[in-house]
């Protein structure tokens, strides 16, 4: 009988506590990974730092408080590494200024899986497989006043995850599209006593969209959607010196696995009802759904806090700290990272130190970003 064998990243993502029952899993889990060394050297965060050419993933209206007419960004992020050397998260992105209000911005995200040889018995020839996923995302800021801006996102996702079949035809991927929708705050710069200093804060609501199915007719996984949300502090010490502190939460709006049937287990019967939810109303449910209530609500709402240290705009140092509750996956991480700019060019590293039982697939690994900031300024104060 024909077979088409369906790789899923689930296996690789290292959620594998004991309560794997109540840890929320997500179709195409790339998409929440930090594709850039500087968010990544601060724990992961991004929503309501200052702006970059990477801030398409994190926060799409932070470009219109960009200070440069344009910005180009590539980074490589290596996953497995310790296991496997040719799995790969590679991210672009791009975003210009139309003028002091508004901008737009592209990305591409591309997920690599490698080379896998097949087999369906040990001594049968090998045929090679390269599963990967990409992410092409387009954005809109505008400033609504001279401290915040809004924008809306979309974003095309493809999963080809799929192996060929016995007869050699190859399957299609998997896709759907997603919208986010962004603010971002940026005070003025207010002069203290001993230093001048500036907030910040901001939300974005990321991959709303329909479920996304590796079968025709069967059953759909929600996309990762978030509402991730922080605020941060610039302590302006001097025309050279700048320190910056930045908080952020972040909530999976995806519903919670549970045991409708209330025989004590969550088994195949509850994963019928729970794949009945749509992901509309599944995003109202994720608020309220979590079967020891409020207080398993806290525990799926990551949070990190991250530091960042400026010297003369040439050279940063950063750290940062991020948390997920051990009945929710326990992802608990350090990081580190350092950035060099050089006229147009920075180029920017982070490294992960985890704090957890369970390994982090990015434990050890070295990340790598590159950024252009090119064309004139803008003074957004």
């Amino acid at each position: 009988m024909k077979k088409i064998l369906t790789l899923t990243l689930f296996v690789l993502v290292c959620k594998l506590s004991a309560q794997e029952n109540r840890v929320i899993t997500t179709a195409v889990p790339f998409l929440t990974i930090a594709a850039d060394a500087r968010a990544a050297g601060m724990g992961d965060m991004g929503v309501a730092t200052s702006t970059d050419a990477f801030s398409q993933q994190w926060n799409p209206a932070k470009f219109a408080f960009a200070e440069r007419k344009m910005g180009i960004g590539l980074s490589y992020t290596p996953y497995l590494e310790s296991i496997i050397t040719d799995i790969a998260l590679l991210n672009a992105g791009y975003y210009n200024k139309l003028n002091d209000r508004s901008a737009f911005a592209l990305s591409l995200r591309y997920f690599t899986l490698g080379e896998i040889e097949l087999r369906q018995f040990a001594n049968d020839p090998g045929t090679t497989a390269k599963p990967n996923e990409l992410a092409l995302d387009g954005s809109y800021s505008l400033k609504l006043s001279q401290t915040f801006s809004m924008a809306v996102g979309g974003r095309f996702i493809s999963s080809n995850l799929k192996f060929q079949d016995d007869a050699g035809a190859d399957s299609q991927a998997a896709s759907s599209f997603a919208v986010d929708v962004a603010g971002y705050y940026r005070s003025r710069e207010i002069a203290y006593n001993n230093f001048d200093g500036r907030w910040r804060a901001g939300f974005n609501l990321s991959n709303l969209g329909g479920k996304i199915a590796y079968d025709e007719g069967g059953q759909g996984n929600f996309l990762p959607t978030n509402l991730k949300f922080g605020a941060g502090f610039d302590f302006i010490l001097d025309q050279d010196n700048v320190l910056g502190i930045t908080s952020e939460f972040n909530k999976l709006l995806v519903p919670t696995p549970r045991d409708f049937d209330g025989d004590g287990d969550v088994d195949s019967a509850d994963n019928e009802e729970y794949q009945k939810i749509g992901f509309f109303s599944g995003v109202f449910e994720s608020f309220g759904d979590a079967p020891d209530g409020f207080s398993e609500e806290l525990k799926e709402v990551t949070w990190a806090l991250g530091l960042e240290y400026k010297y003369q705009n040439a050279f940063m140092l950063r750290t940062g700290y991020f948390n997920e509750s051990e009945d929710k996956g326990s992802r608990k991480f350090f990081t580190l990272g350092a950035g060099f700019q050089f006229k147009a060019t920075q180029i920017d590293l982070s490294y992960l130190f985890s704090s957890s039982k369970v390994q982090n697939p990015l434990e050890n690994t070295l990340r790598f970003s590159l950024t252009f900031n090119l064309g004139e300024e803008f003074l957004n104060d």
